[in-house]
């Protein structure tokens, strides 16, 4: 099955190098180009495609308004261009149904990776974003002593569930120190989804920070630097 993708950037050689890396793939094919927000909604609205990825920072329309618009209008998943640094702005895209972030300056191999991942349903974050966004979000914010109201709907599996995805484990991994099989894990994942209202992981992910799930600066598993699963390469 082919992965149908759009690249919106506004400046022209990051856009077509991304294109260009993207189509050479044999499962991946780039259907659109946009140099701006508007166009890259026009683009999603016209093609249909799986994936979009958009930069933050456009003219017109920016990023995160282009992925709002998407996330609300179509099934397409979107990833986020981002030299994080001087944007301010990771957050509010989370909120606007972004599933994922890359850095401009990512790996050819971890670009085709990352669409892959996203076209597969699941959510990513660059490790070196991850840590610095849940810091972003947490600094200065209240300390919660206990987790908040809102987890009350989960069931004590379910909250095991969603502090393991906060603590960058997979799948197999949340398996493994649950001793139950990754069907079950699956479902648990999908009902802390659906209860909390959350798009994806990368969201539930934020979600345990904000309702005090997880305290900030706690590191996650192994030592990590919060990879979402599944383990950016």
């Amino acid at each position: 099955m082919t992965i149908r993708v759009v690249v919106a950037d506004d400046q022209e050689l990051v856009r077509g190098g991304f294109a260009m890396i993207l189509d050479a793939q044999p499962d991946i094919e780039v259907v659109a180009e946009a140099g701006d927000g508007a166009a890259a909604i026009a683009a999603v609205r016209a093609h249909a495609p799986d994936v979009a990825l958009l930069d933050i920072r456009m003219p017109r329309v920016d990023g995160i308004e282009a992925c709002r618009v998407i996330a609300a209008e179509s099934a397409c998943r979107t990833v986020m261009l981002t030299t994080f640094d001087t944007d301010a702005y990771v957050y509010e895209a989370l909120h606007a149904g972004a599933s994922g972030f890359l850095l401009k300056d990512v790996r050819r191999d971890d670009l085709v990776h990352a669409v892959r991942v996203v076209a597969a349903g699941d959510s990513l974050l660059a490790p070196s974003v991850a840590r610095r966004l849940v810091e972003q979000y947490t600094a200065g914010g209240p300390r919660r002593t206990e987790p908040d109201p809102r987890l009350g709907v989960l069931t004590g599996r379910e909250r095991q569930t969603l502090l393991l995805l906060a603590r960058g484990l997979s799948n197999a991994e949340i398996a493994a120190e649950l001793v139950v099989s990754e069907h079950t894990v699956k479902t648990h994942v999908g009902n802390v989804l659906a209860k909390l209202g959350l798009r994806d992981r990368v969201q539930a992910v934020i979600c345990a920070y904000e309702t005090g799930l997880v305290a900030a600066g706690a590191p996650p598993a192994g030592g990590g630097a919060g990879v979402v699963s599944p383990p950016w390469r």
